[in-house]
């Protein structure tokens, strides 16, 4: 069990002692530091702040303790109820509200939960506040409101038709292109919001839905993380239902994996590729994603003539670089797509839309439009170091090693070779370099994870 606080919010095991746990005091604390944060930082009296949550177990309480802190510093509460990570940031602005908190904790189990916390544009906040809200958090500076000056509260049912309305009206999705093929997809939604969501995106996208753990109970069946070895369900009923495509998404419905007509995993870095693909092709620009996503990405961009730019790891590093670089795609190799046209943040539900396009477009099955892709493998490996070995010290020789090849130190230390790569990046929390690779095959992309260890090992 454990608490942990960071720049972009707080999450934690429900239960437990005070500080070691996301306790009943830790929720009101945090939430009352961000209140205050946003009090200390607006210059205006009436704050309104949005909170949506996804379908976890835990939800309905901590939602009670975060509304009532919030309106006991005086401020207004939008509360949209069952919702999604992208559904609340779109919110955000279209409510004109001064932020918001989403209640999720993403992939993590059902014993875990989160305050992610957003600015008034319905983004996360920066590195920097979130460090000033973690140091009010610890200061306990609060002062709330006095009677006639408690915040209000009112509910809104209808954040995910003004999400899924937004997501029509883009240029760049073609309904009729969809509707035309009358595709049947299988959905698993993990029992929790995107089980309610992704249905009412696909009706009006005229597809034939086939729910598999689509009821927002929070009861996840496997874990909730959409990756290939937990998702042998989904496989299996695509085959049996003889279905066009399989969907799945994570609790908070911010990460997209797909899976093909033949039961098998399109691949959750080929998410994003595809997408990009689709929207490359008819506009030149840039793509972004983050030093330990798939070249794949770079390889695509580069057929459409466009240019490709990685970032540090983490979403906000993405959208500070997408901003920087005025993109026409992003995300993360986690499934995680980001479409500025709509907003700065990962949206399962937009990449559905933009995915299923590009489907139709094709006129291909999902295995033949994989198949046109370039194929790589990816490799996850890690090096326990003691503690008083100094790791930032090993990293910078590995530069050294390697300065003849093409390297990046924005997030660690990334080496492209000509056909692999690989990217070495320290743990913030234990004594341990984390070593991605990427090559052509599976086995050559374990075999560069040991040469690397190997090398690291020589150097120490």
């Amino acid at each position: 069990m454990s608490l942990i606080k960071s720049i972009s919010g707080i999450r934690g095991t429900i239960g437990g002692k005070v500080n070691d746990n996301l306790t009943p005091l830790d929720i009101v604390k945090f939430a009352s530091a961000f209140g205050t944060w946003l009090q200390n930082n607006k210059n205006k009296k009436d704050l309104t702040l949005i909170i949506g949550r996804d379908a976890r177990i835990s939800g309905s309480m901590v939602n009670s303790l975060v509304t009532a802190t919030l309106q006991g510093l005086g401020i207004n509460v939008v509360d949209l109820g069952l919702s999604t990570t992208p559904t609340v940031e779109i919110m955000v602005p279209e409510l004109k509200a001064d932020g918001g908190i989403i209640l999720t904790a993403s992939h993590n189990p059902k014993q875990w939960n989160a305050l992610k916390l957003l600015n008034e544009k319905g983004e996360f906040i920066t590195g920097e506040n979130g460090a000033e809200v973690l140091a009010l958090a610890e200061s306990e500076d609060f002062n709330y409101a006095e009677v006639d000056d408690l915040g209000k509260y009112e509910t809104r049912d209808d954040a995910f038709d003004i999400h899924i309305q937004q997501i029509l009206h883009l240029p760049m999705v073609d309904v009729e292109a969809i509707k035309s093929k009358n595709f049947k997809v299988v959905l698993d939604a993990v029992n929790s919001t995107g089980g309610i969501a992704i249905p009412m995106l696909l009706d009006k996208l005229g597809c034939e839905t086939v729910k598999l753990y689509c009821e927002p109970n929070g009861q996840f069946p496997h874990n909730p993380e959409p990756l290939k070895e937990h998702l042998g369900d989904i496989c299996e009923l695509v085959k049996k239902e003889n279905a066009d495509l399989g969907v799945v998404v994570d609790p908070d419905v911010d990460r997209l994996a797909l899976v093909d007509e033949k039961g098998e995993m399109f691949g959750e870095e080929y998410t994003l590729v595809a997408v990009a693909d689709y929207l490359l092709k008819h506009k030149n620009g840039v793509a972004i994603s983050n030093l330990s996503s798939s070249r794949a990405l770079r390889d695509v961009a580069k057929t459409h003539s466009s240019e490709y730019f990685a970032s540090a790891v983490g979403e906000v590093n993405v959208v500070t670089l997408m901003k920087e670089k005025n993109a026409v795609i992003g995300g993360e190799g986690n499934g995680g797509i980001i479409y500025p046209e709509l907003h700065y943040g990962r949206d399962s539900l937009v990449g559905v839309a933009l995915f299923l396009t590009h489907l139709a477009k094709e006129n291909k099955t999902v295995s033949e439009l994989r198949a046109g892709y370039p194929s790589y493998f990816m490799g996850k490996k890690k090096i326990e170091l003691t503690p008083e070995i100094n790791v930032d010290e090993l990293l910078t020789k590995m530069e050294k090693e390697y300065q003849n090849e093409e390297v990046s130190t924005v997030d660690g230390v990334k080496i492209d070779f000509e056909n692999n790569w690989v990217h070495l990046r320290k743990s913030n929390t234990e004594p341990i370099i984390r070593i991605y690779t990427e090559a052509k095959s599976q086995e050559e992309a374990d075999r560069l994870g040991d040469e690397m260890i190997a090398k690291i090992n020589s150097l120490i």
